[in-house]
């Protein structure tokens, strides 16, 4: 199941919202909302395959947990969408940064070069 498919419904957002305070059981969950329980087990179901939740049983109960590494790939998404994701990667910026700088150099030196040969002509 694809994550960003599980995310697409609310009640599931809001079982993740609240799985994001603390482990909870599916009759907690259930009493948060207009559904039946069957109907949040259903939803958890299709958030455990899509990694975003893990269950584990104590007793005769079952406790879920929100999984944050399943939400990598929205946050990713989220931040190549916003633009704090550079476009180049950053070593490619830094190669551009020293070679920018090496020409800037050489450009100095060539101008002293230039500046010195005259300042011999005029002395002459």
């Amino acid at each position: 199941m694809d994550v960003f498919v599980a995310l697409g419904d609310p009640v599931r957002r809001a079982l993740l919202r609240r799985l994001a305070e603390g482990s909870a059981r599916v009759v907690d969950l259930a009493a948060d909302h207009d559904i039946s329980r069957p109907a949040v087990s259903r939803h958890l179901r299709v958030l455990g395959d899509a990694g975003l939740v893990a269950g584990v049983t104590q007793g005769r109960e079952r406790h879920y947990t929100l999984v944050p590494s399943a939400l990598e790939p929205v946050a990713a998404l989220l931040e190549e969408l916003s633009g704090r994701t550079p476009r180049i990667p950053e070593h490619v910026l830094d190669g551009l940064d020293l070679e920018v700088r090496r020409t800037t150099r050489e450009r100095a030196a060539g101008r002293h070069a230039v500046r010195a040969r005259t300042e011999r002509k005029d002395a002459g």
